[in-house]
């Protein structure tokens, strides 16, 4: 396994080769920067846009970036996409951080590397999107870990809840019943239809495309626009017709050389010629 970073400009930069656990163990025997030896790294990058300083504050922060993707292993995201996801937090707050401030790196990064990992969560974590508002995101991040019991929250657990995170009861309900909900697949199994007597959405969601009259009106249009290109090609002389045929209707069609060579004339000519006949369709396209 290669667990890389990626910088603003979408490069992958490789920090470990192994498995995830080898990866860990190399983060972890990264030396941990002294508050001098930090600031003075991040000045030499903010002042002269050393990248080497810029590679040395990164590796030693990856420990960091490990202990809170850790804290969201239980949506079902494998570990290693979730620290993929913080690193590229922390180079962004790299790029952005001002040792002048007087805040250590690893405070300002912490809210970087959440970030980026909440959005790589909303992103996968279910296929229809459960969260798109701000009160939404934090309930979302939230709810689990202000429920003090398994199973549904009552009416008073709500409205502490609502309390807690500043949002409204029936936003807390409502984020509790997706959370709870589960992604259905759309062609399910026989099996499944005769557990639960229930059809997958394949069954009963309407196909527009199925449509016979929507069909035959497409049929019809098809074959109406035939036969007035057909029409149109008719009024052309032969060679016209061909370098039409060959330079527009063809799937694998030729160049302007190509016809060139074939009739002994200039490629300048064909496109005089494949013009006229071109003028010549749309008038009897246009009547």
């Amino acid at each position: 396994m290669e667990l890389t970073v990626r910088n603003d400009n979408g490069a992958l930069v490789p920090v470990a080769v192994g498995n995830l656990n080898t990866y860990c163990q190399n983060a972890h025997s990264i030396p941990v920067l002294s508050a001098e030896q930090e600031r003075s790294l991040a000045l030499r990058l903010r002042q002269h846009n050393d990248l080497e300083a810029a590679r040395q504050l990164v590796l030693s922060h990856l420990r960091f970036v490990i202990r809170i993707a850790r804290g969201y292993n239980g949506y079902g995201l494998p570990l290693a996409d979730l620290i993929q996801e913080g690193n590229i937090g922390l180079m962004k707050a790299v790029k952005r951080f001002d040792p002048e401030q007087g805040v250590r790196l690893v405070s300002f990064a912490v809210h970087w590397i959440r970030a980026e990992i909440h959005e790589f969560i909303l992103r996968n974590w279910r296929i229809v999107k459960v969260a798109t508002t701000k009160a939404q995101r934090k309930l979302f991040f939230n709810l689990r870990s202000a429920k003090k019991r398994l199973g549904w929250l009552n009416r008073k657990e709500v409205d502490e809840v609502a309390q807690d995170l500043g949002v409204s009861p029936k936003q807390v309900m409502e984020m509790e019943a997706r959370l709870s909900s589960q992604d259905a697949p759309f062609d399910g199994s026989n099996a499944e239809e005769s557990e639960n007597g229930i059809p997958a959405p394949m069954a009963y969601l309407a196909d527009p495309s199925a449509d016979p009259a929507q069909k035959m009106e497409l049929l019809d249009q098809e074959n109406y626009y035939g036969q007035r290109l057909q029409q149109a090609l008719e009024v052309l002389d032969l060679r016209s017709r061909t370098i039409i045929n060959r330079r527009w209707l063809q799937e694998n069609k030729s160049t302007l050389h190509e016809l060139a060579a074939e009739y002994q004339i200039s490629a300048e000519r064909i496109r005089q010629l494949e013009n006229n006949a071109i003028k010549k369709m749309r008038s009897v396209l246009a009547d």
